[in-house]
């Protein structure tokens, strides 16, 4: 089962004012399967428009790709005029990772674009970012100095030699800029005050930049022995922070472009902000996220304020992300709503329809004539509520009086019980997905030999993903076990009942996952491979057998105990 990797894509397109234009690019986006363009935000006065989308990595950079080769066709740089610095028609295109992938890979997908727009549509590339082939060309400022006018002749200085494509000069579409960076957040803390000097004390104080150095008796600006003002760095590294005042607001806020989220997360900056704002006599009164966030931002978060609450974070992701929304005060000037502000919430993936089915949906869809979903899906959603018991009596019990010493120990069971919960109720809907491959794969042409042996194989390897799929719950379901049997016999002994039934749920889902693996392995024409599968199954039910009645065991030890 593959797991989700998503990218972000943000071109920056020389045309802001035509609006036959904007509208074939993004065209040229929406017609790339498995890509889903999020935001469109012109600007008729610089002259350019900023696109973002995301997806798969294969299926972004070929919508990437498709956006530059329009905006190559369609803008004419040598009639251009705008205010903002610009040296192509695509002047710059980054890739971000989002989520399931990290920048290295992503600087493998940059440059691969880079050298398609070089070769296909000649056009000069550079890059920049985690992808620059030197330093100097990190900077995408830097890059681009000179801008669209300066371009050709800067193109002569050997030093500034295109990465990809002609080393001569487009007039048309003039140079693009490509390459990986870690994802920017636009982040706004609100203070509960007007004046831009104090915001600006505490955006000195948090950004990696700092402020300068002063003598402490003069107050004059130190600088070293080469003429450079020395400077007292700030808190949070990867920040760029500015102090302002916000009429329609009626406050200042400490304006913050995060560039690296591994460096500085958001609820560190916002801790940080909190902290300096109290040293110069301030509140903070929530803050302001501008765009798209990933999900992995709130996550974090949400883990953070619960740990400062001394409570389990072990917890569903939705939950995660309500206290992350609360304790940063995101709803303090417009109501937050994550299902449009969050990058993977945004993208309209439909990967989990059964899995977010109410449970009079889902029994109604099982009972009807269709053959899916079936067995395996049923399966792997008895798993998940056998997962989803052992989280909660680790949770309740991480927040009893009289075990708050372990709360660590808890807290790891309630987020490993979590997990097991949310990768089992994926299975749910994968389960379908492979049996309808079986479906597809059995409808597919036999009209030639070819064809019967395109088919053949076909069947062959989606019976072997729809035996893959159930093994992976039986696999995930028996882990969990483990941390049903530490929750009967250190959780609440008022809950080791719950604890009893979660076992039980997973004995099921691992006895009926097994019974699909089984029926799809009789499919396979390999004996060896067949049989592999078969006795696989068999020994994790077997050891299944052995776990849950020592679990039951225990649970009955623990009712007629005198603990309860």
């Amino acid at each position: 089962m593959n797991s989700t990797r998503i990218i972000e894509c943000v071109p920056n397109f020389s045309e802001g004012k035509d609006q036959m234009v904007l509208d074939k690019i993004a065209d040229a986006i929406k017609k790339v399967d498995g890509v889903s363009l999020l935001h469109i935000d012109p600007g008729a006065s610089t002259n350019r428009t900023v696109f973002t989308f995301a997806g798969a990595p294969e299926p972004v950079i070929e919508a990437a790709f498709q956006a530059i080769k329009i905006a190559s066709e369609l803008i004419d740089m040598s009639k251009h005029k705008g205010a903002h610095p610009r040296m192509g028609a695509t002047d710059v295109c980054p890739l971000v990772p989002v989520s399931g992938i990290g920048l290295e890979e992503v600087d493998l997908y940059a440059k691969k674009l880079a050298k398609r727009v070089g070769i296909e549509l000649a056009i000069p590339v550079y890059l920049y970012e985690a992808s620059a082939s030197t330093s100097k060309r990190r900077n995408l400022a830097d890059i681009r100095s000179g801008e669209y006018e300066g371009l050709e002749q800067k193109m002569k200085d050997p030093d500034w030699i295109p990465d990809f494509g002609p080393i001569s000069f487009n007039s048309k579409a003039g140079a693009t800029v490509i390459g990986a960076r870690s994802f920017l957040i636009a982040y706004n803390v609100n203070v509960n005050t007007k004046s831009v000097n104090l915001a600006n004390e505490v955006a000195f104080d948090i950004r990696e930049n700092g402020r300068p150095k002063r003598d402490p008796l003069t107050q004059k600006i130190l600088k070293d022995d080469k003429g450079e003002i020395i400077r007292v760095p700030g808190k949070c590294r990867g920040v760029k922070a500015i102090g302002w005042y916000i009429a329609e607001y009626g406050i200042a806020q400490i304006s913050m472009n995060i560039t690296n989220l591994n460096e500085t997360s958001l609820h560190l900056a916002f801790e940080e902000c909190r902290k300096s704002a109290e040293n110069h006599g301030l509140l903070v009164t929530g803050s302001e996220l501008v765009g798209l966030v990933p999900k992995i931002a709130f996550l974090e978060a949400g883990k953070y304020f619960l740990q400062k609450q001394k409570r389990s974070f072990g917890v569903p992701e939705g939950e995660l992300i309500e206290i992350a929304i609360q304790s940063l005060g995101l709803n303090a000037i417009s109501n937050f709503n994550p299902k449009n502000r969050i990058i993977e919430y945004m993208i309209d993936q439909t990967t989990n329809p059964l899995a977010v089915l109410s449970l009079q949906d889902f029994a109604k869809e099982t009972a009807s004539d269709s053959p899916a979903p079936g067995g395996g899906s049923v399966s792997a959603y008895v798993g998940s509520l056998g997962a989803a018991l052992t989280a909660m009596v680790a949770n309740l019990t991480a927040h009893k009086k009289g075990y708050e010493n372990r709360i660590d120990f808890y807290t790891e069971h309630a987020v490993q019980s979590t997990h097991s919960y949310t990768e089992l109720l994926k299975l749910v809907d994968e389960d379908t997905r492979a049996f309808n491959g079986i479906i597809d794969a059995f409808r597919l042409p036999k009209n030639s030999v070819a064809e019967k042996k395109e088919r053949k194989m076909a069947i062959q390897n989606a019976t072997i993903y729809a035996i893959d799929v159930p093994l992976k719950t039986m696999q995930l379901a028996y882990e969990q076990l483990s941390h049903v049997l530490a929750m009967v016999k250190e959780g609440n002994p008022n809950s080791v009942s719950d604890a009893g039934v979660g076992a039980l749920c997973i004995h099921a889902a691992i006895k009926g996952a097994g019974l699909n693996v089984k029926i799809n392995a009789a499919g396979l024409e390999n004996e060896e491979l067949k049989q592999k599968y078969i006795n696989l199954s068999e020994q994790i039910i077997s050891q299944t057998k052995t776990a849950v009645e020592e679990i039951e065991n225990e649970v009955m030890k623990r009712i007629f105990s005198s603990e309860v």
